[in-house]
């Protein structure tokens, strides 16, 4: 098992990009590790502070992948990570030429420091208590029969579920939050409680609790902020 350190998730980037992608022997990107495995994007990037790692997509042609390759190599380390990437516009033209470019994706990634306890407004779904997802997201139900799904919780308010927070990938040894807040409990705390609720169940799984959003969601940077979660990169994709 990977150390609970900062430093260590630098150092351990491929479980990173493993526990978002499903890639083959080569380390190419062919789906996002989800239970459809959706495609994955034609470039990815995690930028950190000691480091950068990317991935291409199985099907981009070798010149391609050539040119992108020269122009990771060539990115420079940067600690102000809010900043585009120096080679930001040559990599797009880059995959412009190849096909246009349909979607992009920059944010922080976090991991979640242990300590804090589940609070005692979040509960663990299970089939014993799933009728509390019914009033406000009946769209999960039935729960996954799929193990790996990892957990599941919920804030708790007037006998009803009004956050939730999931495993938004196939866990493995690290795994990323999902949270989704019913539009009348918004700003409130309540999807703070439930991240608080799943990172502690979580860690209970013995997995490190990883978080991201949008350079533009300041809302879920809040959160983060709240919670004390640690910086440690950006991730940037392209499609």
């Amino acid at each position: 098992m990977i150390t609970d350190t900062s430093q260590s998730m630098l150092d351990h980037m491929e479980l990173l990009i493993n526990v978002s992608f499903c890639c083959d022997p080569e380390g190419r990107l062919r789906a996002v590790n989800e239970p459809e495995k959706p495609p994955a994007p034609r470039f990815y990037m995690v930028r950190t502070a000691v480091g950068n790692h990317w991935r291409f997509r199985y099907d981009l042609p070798a010149a391609t992948i050539q040119q992108l390759n020269q122009l990771c190599e060539a990115e420079p380390l940067s600690a102000d990570l809010t900043r585009p990437p120096q080679q930001y516009t040559a990599i797009k033209a880059v995959l412009e030429a190849q096909a246009p470019l349909q979607d992009e994706y920059r944010g922080p990634v976090y991991w979640i420091p242990p300590g804090r306890p589940r609070p005692a407004n979040v509960v663990l779904i299970a089939a014993t208590n799933a009728q509390l997802l019914q009033p406000l997201f009946p769209w999960v139900l039935p729960l996954p029969q799929n193990p790996r799904r990892g957990a599941l919780v919920a804030t708790v308010a007037q006998g009803m579920a009004v956050a939730l927070c999931y495993c938004s990938r196939i866990p493995d040894q690290v795994t990323h939050a999902g949270v989704e807040t019913a539009e009348a409990f918004r700003g409130q705390g309540y999807a703070t409680a439930a991240v608080a609720g799943w990172a502690a169940e979580v860690r209970r799984l013995g997995l490190i609790p990883l978080y991201g959003t949008s350079w533009d969601n300041l809302a879920s940077q809040r959160i983060a902020h709240k919670l004390g979660m640690v910086l440690y990169g950006e991730d940037w994709w392209l499609e």
